[in-house]
């Protein structure tokens, strides 16, 4: 359980969330205009019913699965029959979701309009229960993960501009999506065969298994309720056109808080080991790799996305959706809320099985969440849905905080927060620059990112920051062995 495996893995799971960050940047401009803002709050809205309905799927199977399976991956046979009957269990699952969401579309008559686009979008929820591509993170075949979801990524983009050509082609678009998340899952299911064989059957541990999973269930639920409720009740209250609004913002956030969040995929197989090992200092060692990657890349994100906005806006939808600025500026700040939450939440309590805990501040923040948007949102719009966002983020910190260990997180970590901010004040004077010199949107943004992230990385150099100081000793050494072998 070494730091070269982390940061392999990383350096894959980077290049696996650049893809899912460069494909919406190619694609949004297009399809934001293309389907205009009635449709893509069509299909944002179908994608929040599904969510629901994907969560009902998946119970809590995933995050348990990648832990426990994660413990016993070097026993080929003890793996296989934990997999199968945790495959079993989510299969059941997924037939009682399909059922919820029939009864839905057939007495729910607000639905009717959307019965083919959901019907549709809830295929890629039998895709994922049948590809369990939790266990390929509990192998940390992160690799394989990254080449196929590239390889699905360049499909789909070539699909979309072939056939999504018209505002009625939302549901076009609807199928080619479903095609780029559940592809690799159809891989899945003959490729997982190399780990062990994972089989259907009814003699599951239910016993052992359910506890713990009806616990992340409850806990996932209250996410759920946490990130989807906002569309939901938008659509219901406000409208297709707002949805289409809020959506632009969030697609924007999510896209670049997938960054700060994608070290967690990598770490948490490994965290989860070294806490049932009860090895204290790897566990430490991890926690804190986890938070200097979280700082470098969440500070400077935050700054670009405040500062530049409406460039951001302009590029990835177009002037159509300029009234989803305001959003947009609340959700940049939530990346630091977000990020500390991860920090303190995911990696440290989820990781170490502290799930009675972990359930008790979910179902408090989305309870926060939930009754703020009901109240909020019909009376401020989608500002207030980003606003009750960053305040459970900042919920859910505050509460995890007592919950850590005192020794948690080293007093270098916190080195490496003053290093980032004063790196960030490079960033910010480069933009603002940049902002009074270059008039066109594209040129202003391309020229705020190549410049201020040059300055960003520089001053972190300058001040000697270990994260960054690792990576380029460890590229040195790569190139040092690669000159080594051609002598």
């Amino acid at each position: 359980m070494g730091s070269a495996s982390i940061k392999k893995n990383t350096v894959y799971n980077i290049i696996k969330t650049a893809s899912t960050i460069l494909f919406p940047i190619i694609t949004f401009p297009y399809i934001s205009r293309v389907l205009q803002p009635d449709n893509i709050g069509k299909i944002n809205f179908g994608n929040s019913i599904v969510g629901y309905i994907s969560l009902l799927a998946t119970l809590g199977v995933t995050t348990y699965a990648i832990r426990e399976c994660s413990k016993v991956k070097n026993d080929r046979e003890e793996l296989g029959k934990l997999s199968g009957e945790i495959l079993s269990i989510n299969l059941f699952t997924t037939v009682i979701a399909y059922l919820v969401l029939a009864v839905l579309l057939l007495l729910y008559g607000k639905l009717r309009d959307y019965r083919l686009l959901i019907m549709i979008q809830s295929m890629s929820v039998l895709f994922a229960t049948l590809g369990a591509d939790w266990l390929n993170t509990a192998m940390e075949d992160f690799k394989y993960i990254t080449i196929r979801t590239v390889a699905f990524q360049v499909l789909s983009v070539i699909l979309m501009f072939i056939f999504v050509r018209e505002p009625n082609d939302y549901i076009n678009y609807a199928v080619i999506t479903v095609l780029s998340s559940s592809g690799g899952n159809i891989m899945n299911m003959v490729y997982r065969r190399k780990y062990c064989k994972t089989k259907f059957t009814l003699k599951c541990n239910f016993k052992k298994h359910l506890p713990p999973i009806l616990g992340l269930f409850a806990m996932l639920l209250a996410q759920q309720i946490f990130t989807m409720c906002d569309t939901t009740i938008i659509g219901l209250t406000l409208g297709d056109y707002q949805v289409g609004l809020y959506s632009a913002a969030i697609k924007i956030y999510n896209v670049i808080n997938q960054i700060a969040c994608s070290i967690f995929v990598v770490t948490l197989p490994q965290l989860s080991i070294a806490f049932a090992q009860n090895h204290s200092e790897d566990y430490k060692r991890i926690l804190n790799y986890f938070l200097d990657f979280s700082v470098i890349v969440c500070l400077p994100c935050v700054i670009g996305m405040f500062t530049l906005s409406q460039e951001i806006i302009i590029l990835a939808g177009g002037s159509g959706y300029l009234d989803a600025e305001g959003c947009l500026k609340i959700l940049s700040v939530t990346l630091i809320a977000g990020s500390a939450s991860n920090c303190t939440f995911n990696a440290n309590l989820l990781a170490s099985g502290k799930d009675k805990i972990c359930l008790l501040i979910c179902v408090t923040a989305s309870v926060v969440n939930l009754v703020s948007n009901i109240i909020f949102i019909p009376l401020f719009g989608i500002e207030a849905a980003a606003c009750t966002t960053l305040a459970s983020q900042i919920l859910i910190t505050i509460i995890s905080i007592p919950f850590i260990k005192k020794d948690a997180f080293s007093a270098k970590s916190f080195v490496s927060l003053a290093q980032s901010s004063v790196a960030c004040l490079g960033l910010l004077f480069v933009i603002i620059c940049v902002k009074a010199i270059v008039k066109n949107e594209l040129l202003r943004l391309l020229c705020s990112a190549a410049i201020g992230g040059c300055v960003y990385f520089a001053l972190l150099i300058a001040q000697k920051n270990r994260f960054i100081m690792q990576m380029l000793n460890n590229i040195r050494a790569k190139i040092k062995a690669i000159n080594k072998r051609e002598e």
